[in-house]
């Protein structure tokens, strides 16, 4: 497996401390807003980063700090009249809503500035002790003069940032480009007690303490997005090997912007997309899609459009979902007996070789785009072998269950076979609230057969309906499949027509749509699917 490092320019074999471990800290947001579509970029890049070493075998430490002091966030509890902790615990629940509405894993540990001080006052004062650092009336600055490999991750030179820096208002620093480890305390602002006085940390301070202390002196991989290289991941390699007298992090692996009309997506900018308003018109996993389609260093530049795209091609691979598992469950048990001759393989084979090269796409840094392809081959692969068989006579259910398990988990690994069903309990409780409501609606109209025979079914699913003043509600010690459920709502459907009810079959049919699923009648029946797909 090859990645990337932003370090040294170049594709490099993975090679990690631990074998079969990994290690990887990727910068979290600052808490002062809400996240946005840019934000939301790495977030996704490195999840599924993630889920993919762990595919491959790989044990995976995940840390993601929380940046819960820093200036916007005073300014921003300053214009809202509140405190800046308070504001940044606030934003910090809104950044978990989002993040489990995307899809993204909570990391093994997040991290928050004002939950390790202690640890950050001991490395700076560490610093100052070494010469790296030097205080100047409560501030704290790193000496950058003094740590010989500055610039190595961004490529800069030191004297060529002394020639071009401007006249700084601070003149007590010794030079223009030394940097903040400690900020002396103002007014009205969150402060610690330390060895120079009342402050708080520097921001490039914190990532190097916190990284360091949940993973070790040396990282395997470091994320973020490209707009970190310099100057905060460029100073905390500085900190931390100033520090350590070791090497910090073996891979830096950066994701491009997202641009709007070829600029930055940024808050500073006013630019910018909240991502809760995008998920409220997007499904998830349309937006994940969207988001890893193009290769994570590549720049993304966002339209409604690009969406809309995403939207339908990702409805391609899941109908692939759909139309294998209606053909395997129109087999009955005795075809599994009827194989195809060997001269004639089903699609497993071809399906593995796909496998293969998905594998060999994302093993080359990461390349998801390459990787969607490899579904998009297999997906074309069995709606193909589907549409030649015989499903009466020679249907090899077996390979083309076995095909199926291999599209779905690569798909899972990207975070795109993922709808508001995958939570079973969720998406039974939605259909059994529509099914009391469909029994209310009966007893309401006094049909008593309707509404009894939906009683009898709940029951048959091994759901209690309990009648009280305030209405039905049902209990359960299991939830029922939603396929069971969904099976019988059809079966209702057809009913509701044949005895030429079209109100109530429309009616269904348009509550179903409600919750998220469509029901589509095909010449071969009616078939239902989720809306996002």
């Amino acid at each position: 497996m090859k990645v990337y490092n932003t370090q040294t320019g170049r594709k490099e074999e993975l090679v990690t401390l631990k074998p079969n471990n990994v290690n990887m800290y990727v910068c979290g947001p600052t808490t002062y807003n809400y996240i946005h579509l840019g934000n939301a970029r790495p977030l996704v890049v490195f999840d599924t980063l993630r889920r993919y070493l762990a595919y491959r075998g790989y044990q995976v430490r995940y840390v993601q700090n929380f940046t819960d002091v820093d200036d916007k966030i005073i300014n921003r509890a300053r214009e809202e009249g509140d405190e800046p902790l308070k504001l940044a615990e606030r934003y910090i629940k809104e950044y978990y809503q989002d993040a489990d509405a995307l899809g993204i894993a909570r990391a093994d540990v997040h991290p928050r500035v004002s939950q390790h001080i202690k640890e950050i006052v001991a490395a700076v004062d560490k610093l100052i002790e070494k010469g790296f650092a030097y205080e100047v009336d409560g501030d704290v600055y790193f000496r950058v003069r003094s740590f010989k490999g500055y610039g190595k991750l961004s490529g800069r030179s030191l004297d060529d940032m002394l020639a071009g820096a401007r006249v700084e208002v601070d003149e007590r620093k010794e030079e223009p480009v030394d940097f903040a480890l400690w900020k002396k305390a103002k007014n009205g602002e969150p402060s610690w007690d330390s060895p120079w006085g009342l402050g708080r940390p520097g921001w490039h301070i914190e990532c190097s303490v916190m990284s360091m202390q949940y993973l070790g002196e040396t990282l395997d991989i470091h994320g973020g997005g490209a707009d970190l290289v310099f100057p905060h991941h460029e100073n905390e390699i500085a900190q931390a090997e100033a520090y350590t007298g070791k090497p910090f992090v073996n891979y830096w692996m950066h994701n491009g912007f997202i641009t709007v009309n070829s600029e930055k997506m940024s808050k500073s900018l006013g630019n910018f997309f909240i991502l809760r308003d995008i998920l409220a018109k997007y499904p998830h996993d349309v937006v994940r899609f969207y988001l890893i389609a193009t290769h994570y260093r590549s720049p993304l530049d966002f339209d409604d459009g690009k969406l809309e795209e995403a939207r339908k091609a990702l409805g391609r691979l899941k109908t692939t979902l759909t139309l294998a598992s209606e053909f395997m469950a129109a087999l009955s048990s005795d075809d599994i007996q009827s194989k195809l001759p060997e001269s004639q393989l089903g699609p497993l084979p071809k399906v593995i070789e796909m496998q293969d090269k998905f594998a060999e796409a994302m093993d080359d840094d990461f390349n998801t785009a390459r990787a969607i392809g490899c579904l998009f081959e297999m997906s074309h692969i069995i709606n193909s072998f589907i549409a030649a068989a015989d499903s009466k006579s020679n249907g090899d259910r077996e390979q083309l269950r076995l095909s199926l398990n291999i599209f779905t988990e690569l798909g899972m690994i990207l975070g795109i076979f993922m709808n508001k069903l995958e939570k079973k309990e969720q998406g039974a409780d939605e259909l059994l609230t529509l099914l009391l409501e469909m029994r209310t609606l009966a007893r309401q109209e006094k049909d008593f057969a309707l509404a009894d025979s939906l009683r009898e079914v709940l029951n048959s699913l091994r759901v209690k309906v309990e009648d009280n003043p305030a209405g039905s509600v049902f209990r359960y010690e299991k939830a029922p499949a939603i396929e069971e459920l969904m099976t019988f709502i059809i079966q209702m459907r057809q009913d509701f027509k044949m005895k030429k009810e079209f109100e109530r079959a429309d009616q269904l049919r348009e509550k179903l749509k409600k919750i998220g699923i469509i029901l589509e009648d095909t010449r071969e029946g009616v078939r239902w699917r989720v809306a996002d797909a």
